[in-house]
């Protein structure tokens, strides 16, 4: 059988194989190209893009910035321009021109500032007849000249008072080296009259009770804290007190009075709840704008 199929036999029953053998080293080629392919797909994706490129972002970026630096900047210019200086006491003072006080001055304080504490029957009660109220200082006058025009039976006045730990006259100003200014003018009033300082600058409040204490003191001259805190221990009794002297008008350095001092001005209108304006209503206590 095998010599009458003769030696090509083989080739016709391999067939199969051949084919099988041939068609698998067709497809591993094609498998080979598609696998480089996709890797070639893969690495393009995973690739960084070439530095030519960077450098045409970063030059891109290097040119925004810039203008957006100054467009930031022209932002900024333009809320300074809008933002303005907020105006301070001083210069407010220091546009208008100065005028003298007058009783209505401090009765619109008193009246601002009790609003929100007292009832409506009660700021009818704070408000003062005209009666109350002294001459106020035109700004011609000296202290000394202003408190001759009115007290001027005061030679008579001073004889009569013989009460300790308290004053005739009081008078209220701002600061330290104020009262001791308005002390030096008073040598031509004064007469024989013992006039004591009442600030709290290098002065303890009992040093000061017991001066009081100690003798008859007709005028004082002090601040409004240091008298506010006196009358609480008292120390300084209010019962013999006929003038209450407000130094009104006077100005410092930033040309500011007594009551545009926040602190001063809140010690002050405590000073004036602590008796003073009962006895303005009682008519015991004159007051007078200096």
């Amino acid at each position: 059988m095998g010599d009458d199929l003769g030696d090509e036999w083989w080739k016709h029953e391999g067939n199969s194989d051949a084919s099988e053998v041939e068609e698998i080293e067709e497809k591993q080629p094609t498998e080979k190209l598609n696998k480089q392919t996709k890797t070639g797909k893969k690495r393009s994706l995973t690739e960084k893009p070439p530095k030519a490129k960077k450098k045409k972002k970063t030059e891109q970026k290097e040119c925004l910035v810039p203008q957006e630096k100054k467009q930031n900047d022209g932002d900024k210019s333009t809320n300074t321009k809008k933002r303005k200086r907020k105006k301070t006491i001083t210069d407010v003072l220091a546009s208008s021109e100065p005028k003298p006080g007058c009783p209505a001055d401090l009765q619109n304080l008193v009246t601002q500032y009790f609003s929100d504490k007292r009832s409506v029957i009660e700021l009818e009660e704070l408000k003062l007849q005209d009666s109350c109220f002294l001459a106020s200082n035109d700004l011609t006058h000296s202290l000394s000249s202003y408190l001759k025009e009115i007290c001027p039976k005061w030679a008579k006045i001073q004889k009569q008072h013989t009460d300790k730990s308290s004053v005739v006259l009081l008078i209220v100003c701002s600061s330290a080296l104020r009262t001791i200014e308005l002390i030096k003018q008073l040598t031509t009033f004064k007469g024989e009259a013992k006039v004591l300082k009442l600030f709290a600058k290098h002065i303890k409040v009992e040093e000061q009770v017991k001066l009081l204490q100690k003798g008859i003191t007709h005028i004082g001259v002090g601040t409004p804290g240091r008298l506010c805190a006196l009358i609480e221990r008292e120390g300084l009794n209010i019962q013999a007190l006929r003038y209450l002297v407000l130094d009104w008008n006077w100005r410092d350095q930033k040309r500011r009075r007594m009551v545009d001092i926040p602190e001063v001005k809140l010690d002050f209108l405590r000073l004036l709840d602590s008796g003073i304006l009962k006895g303005c209503k009682e008519s015991k206590i004159k007051i007078g704008l200096f």
